[in-house]
């Protein structure tokens, strides 16, 4: 179950996201659909197409299926996605 604690460690393929801060003004706003990720960028799909996002110099926030609304830099999920599963988070 992916819990506000473990997002690092899940698939972000299919979660509810919004940019809330980005060092480029014209990407503040887009949210959608996580449909795909690479190792530098995510694609949301929004109501006008599939929007390519890089992930540093941005702050997601992802809506969990519980509903929980989770605020993550892109410069921690900036790795490729296989990779990003396997780590170890040291607390």
């Amino acid at each position: 179950m992916i819990t506000p604690q473990n997002i690092l460690r899940h698939e972000l393929t299919g979660l509810d996201v919004r940019v809330e801060q980005a060092q480029n003004q014209y990407l503040n706003g887009i949210s959608g659909v996580v449909v795909r990720e690479t190792r530098h960028m995510v694609f949301i799909k929004t109501g006008t197409g599939v929007k390519k996002v890089a992930k540093k110099g941005v702050i997601f926030r992802f809506t969990l299926p519980s509903g929980k609304r989770v605020d993550v830099t892109g410069a921690v999920l900036d790795m490729a996605p296989e990779k990003r599963i396997n780590m170890r988070i040291k607390r």
